[in-house]
Parts: C-alpha cells; structure tokens; sequence
C-alpha cells in the first residue's frame, strides 16, 4: 500500500501540506503585517513609552472643560 500521506493521523499528502502551509504562512504575515500597523497608529496617537506627564497638559485642559460645564450650586 504506497500513499503518500504524511506520518501517522494526517490524512494530508505532500502538496497539501504544503498548500496549508503557505496559507498559513500568508496568513500570519497579513495579521502581523495589520498589527505593526495598528501599533504605529496608536503610539501616533498616545505614545506609551517616554515622560511620565507627555499629556499632562492636555490632561488639566479636559479637567478644566469639564469644571466650566458643569455649574456650580451656591
């Protein structure tokens, strides 16, 4: 009996397991690809690494606005 599938409990032949492979391979690479990019955007955004207060002005502005909306009982 001389299949050419690939060790014991595979029911894939040679090619085929190739053929997953370099889906598999492809596939990774599109998902690391979309991740470094998500990556870039979001240290555009707000950098997590660096100063301690990098928003800490933008921070007391935000605290301030929402000081000013909400009126005060007196």
């Amino acid at each position: 009996m001389s299949d050419n599938k690939l060790g014991p409990g595979t029911y894939l032949t040679d090619a085929e397991a190739k053929e997953v492979h370099k889906l598999f391979v492809a596939s990774t690479a599109f998902f690391v690809f979309v991740a470094i990019i998500a990556h870039f955007l979001v240290w555009s955004w707000r950098p997590w690494l660096g100063p301690a207060k990098a928003f800490a002005q933008v921070e007391s502005v935000q605290q301030a606005d929402a000081t000013r909306a909400v009126p005060t009982r007196g």
